[in-house]
C-alpha cells in the first residue's frame, strides 16, 4: 500500500525460489557466509552462450532487472545449444553483480522507483553450476521448495497490484466526504452515482482478490499434504493472478475518474495508484497469453512451457 516500486522490489525476496534449482553445492558456497543474499536479474530475451569445457561464456543485455541496484549475485537468461534439460524453458546463469554493467535506462511511466534498469554482461565465463533452468523443480526436501516457482513469482508480482488497489480505495474513502469538485454541488461521498461506482470498485476488488489467496490455499495445501498440485489447480494460481491484476488496473482507474480533476496531477496519488497497477498488468506473467494457456488448460490440452 505505502509504494507499489518498494513492493515491487521487495517481492523479489522469494528468489529462493529460483536458486532452489542450483546444485545443492552451488547452495552450500552461495550462502555459507550469509544467508542475507539479494539475488537480481534479467532473463529476457535469452541470449546464445559459447558452450566450453569449463562452463558458459556469457554476453548479452538484458531488460527489466528489477532490484539489480541493491543486488549481491545476478541471473541473466541463456540459450546455449544442446540444452536438452531446458525443455523450452529459459536457462538462467549466475555470476556476482560486479560482473555485470547496470546501463540506467529504466524511465517509464509507472512503478518508477523499481530500477528496472538493463544489464550488459561481456565475455563471463560462468561454470555449470551456477547455471540453473528457471521453472525447474528443485530438489530440495522442504514444502516451499515443492510449490510451483513461476506461479509464486507470479503472485509476489501481483500482490503489488492488490496493495496498490487498496491503497487508492482508503485514499478516496477519506477524500471523497470532504470534496467537492464541481461549484456548488454536493461532495463527491454525497453523490448518489459516487455510492453506485464504489460500491462495484469495492465488490470487484475483494471478489478478485479472495479468488487470487484461495486457490494459492488450494495449492499450498496439496504440498504440505505431500502431493503434486494438478494442472488445472496450477491454472487456477495463473488466471486469478492475470484476473486479479486487471481488476486492480480497471478499480484504481474508475477511482481517479471518480475523484475528480485534481487527480491527473503527477504528484497526486490517484495519478501514481492508475500508472502503477498499469504497469503490473503489462508484466509477461499477466499477459494475454496467460488466458490462452488457461483456455488450453480447461479443455484437457497442454499450455506453453512455463505457464505451470
Amino acid at each position: 500500500k505505502a509504494d507499489g516500486s518498494v513492493g515491487w522490489v521487495a517481492s523479489f525476496g522469494m528468489s529462493p525460489a529460483y536458486l532452489g534449482s542450483l546444485p545443492e553445492a552451488t547452495l552450500e558456497q552461495l550462502y555459507k557466509d550469509s544467508p542475507d543474499i539479494v539475488f537480481a536479474g534479467g532473463i529476457f530475451p535469452p541470449q546464445p552462450a559459447e558452450i566450453t569445457d569449463d562452463g558458459v561464456v556469457v554476453s548479452g543485455r538484458w531488460k527489466f532487472s528489477s532490484g539489480c541496484m541493491g543486488a549481491d549475485i545476478v541471473g541473466v537468461g541463456i540459450s546455449p545449444q544442446k540444452d536438452n534439460e531446458a525443455q523450452g524453458l529459459p536457462r538462467m546463469a549466475v555470476m556476482p553483480a560486479n560482473k555485470a554493467q547496470i546501463d540506467m535506462t529504466w524511465d517509464t511511466v509507472g512503478l518508477k522507483g523499481t530500477g528496472s534498469h538493463d544489464l550488459v554482461v561481456k565475455d563471463v565465463l560462468v561454470a555449470k553450476e551456477w547455471t540453473f533452468v528457471r521453472g525447474e523443480p528443485s530438489k530440495l526436501p522442504e514444502p516451499f521448495f515443492k510449490y510451483p516457482s513461476l506461479s509464486l513469482a507470479t503472485q509476489v508480482l501481483t500482490v503489488v497490484g492488490i496493495g496498490v488497489a487498496a491503497a487508492a480505495i482508503e485514499e478516496f474513502q477519506k477524500l471523497a466526504p470532504g470534496k467537492s469538485s464541481i461549484t456548488g454541488g454536493a461532495e463527491i461521498a454525497s453523490r448518489p452515482v459516487t455510492q453506485y461506482e464504489f460500491a462495484q470498485v469495492e465488490a470487484e476488488f475483494k471478489a478478485a482478490r479472495v479468488w487470487f489467496y484461495d486457490t494459492m490455499q488450494i495449492v499450498w495445501n496439496e504440498v504440505l499434504a505431500g502431493r503434486t498440485p494438478s494442472a488445472e489447480q496450477i491454472s487456477d494460481m495463473r488466471l486469478s493472478c492475470t484476473h486479479v491484476a486487471r481488476v486492480c488496473a480497471r478499480v484504481t482507474r474508475k477511482i481517479q475518474m471518480l475523484a475528480g480533476m485534481t487527480a491527473i496531477y503527477t504528484h497526486n496519488p490517484f495519478s501514481r495508484f492508475v500508472n502503477d497497477t498499469n504497469v503490473v498488468t503489462q508484466h509477461a506473467f499477466m499477459g494475454d497469453a496467460t488466458l490462452q494457456n488457461a483456455g488450453l488448460v480447461s479443455f484437457g490440452m497442454k499450455p506453453a512451457p512455463g505457464y505451470l
